[in-house]
């Protein structure tokens, strides 16, 4: 599956790995789980991984980005991670690179880069990464696999979600292989300061049923900058606060923000990237993101998430 990309590495000097805006734990995972893959496969390489800040998941090793100069660009391999549309990519310098490779697991929106290896089937970036390492005969270090796990944990939903798969538990067992802590990942994920389980209680007061099996909880401006958080601790950060409510299949969190109203769209039953598509969006079947323009138009998402069901 990846032979293309694995000639397009060995013929680089340079390579530089980018992902998606606001990260989240696999694209993070991935980024970091590829760029120590490769330092170790080819320590006389310079391998960079570049993009913006890691906010919640600052607390991965190996999130912090490398600062680098436009003329690095020239002679190198661009790497698009974990990314569905170009417009989503952070740092868009990557078209400035002699040749761009992308690794993706998200419903296909538009060809990005020279080379790409897209596979909706894998639950995860990372699951993709660690198949490239087992293809290409890559030695995983502890930060290599604990890094590609944290993000398989996370875009598998703990290994909850139906993305989950045999193959899921294949690649995470080889990931376990090499030495690494579990628990301190989880402690990281899912342990929270006190703050953050009063904001998120007041969320779960926020929470309107909508009828025909569909939740929603819309977030103003005004409410939003009250609460001293980041956008994407307040959009997908809270999205799940309604993923475990009897008879509701469908559920999407608004979040106004200065350029538009984010909208995070999940569902135990329905495919649902149809709807974020049509609005400017993509992502998963069951998970999916768009920004819209305003109020009205985030009501014409939760209509369009009632039909599903009908």
């Amino acid at each position: 599956m990846f032979e293309g990309i694995i000639e397009k590495i060995k013929e680089y000097g340079v390579i530089i790995i980018h992902r998606h805006k606001n990260p989240d734990g696999d694209a993070l995972g991935a980024q970091i789980g590829l760029c120590e893959m490769l330092k170790t496969a080819y320590p006389e390489k310079k391998i960079y991984a570049v993009g913006d800040g890691a906010g919640r998941y600052a607390f991965m090793e190996g999130s912090e980005m490398d600062e680098v100069e436009d003329s690095l660009y020239e002679n190198a391999l661009a790497i698009v991670l974990d990314t569905s549309a170009a417009a989503l990519i952070s740092d868009g310098r990557y078209t400035n690179a002699a040749a761009t490779a992308r690794i993706d697991h998200h419903i296909f929106v538009e060809k990005i880069c020279d080379i790409e290896v897209t596979d909706t089937s894998y639950e995860s970036c990372c699951g993709l990464i660690t198949e490239l390492a087992i293809e290409g005969g890559f030695e995983l270090t502890p930060l290599a696999a604990k890094s590609l796990y944290c993000g398989m944990v996370t875009d598998s939903g703990r290994f909850r979600y139906d993305s989950t798969s045999k193959d899921t538990h294949r690649l995470a067992s080889h990931l376990m292989k090499t030495e690494f802590s579990t628990a301190d990942i989880f402690k990281n994920l899912y342990s929270d300061d006190l703050d953050f389980i009063k904001l998120r209680a007041k969320f779960v007061l926020k929470i309107q049923d909508a009828g025909s099996g569909v939740a929603y909880i819309y977030t103003t401006l005004d409410d939003a900058r009250s609460y001293g958080r980041d956008n994407f601790t307040l959009s997908r950060g809270m999205v799940n606060v309604m993923g475990d409510i009897k008879g509701i299949d469908t559920w999407v969190n608004f979040t106004e923000t200065e350029d538009g109203v984010l909208s995070e769209l999940r569902s135990s039953k329905y495919n649902v990237n149809g709807v974020a598509t049509r609005h400017g969006g993509g992502g998963h079947a069951k998970a999916s993101g768009a920004t819209l323009k305003d109020r009205a138009e985030a009501m014409e998402v939760v209509e369009e998430l009632k039909a599903l069901s009908m």
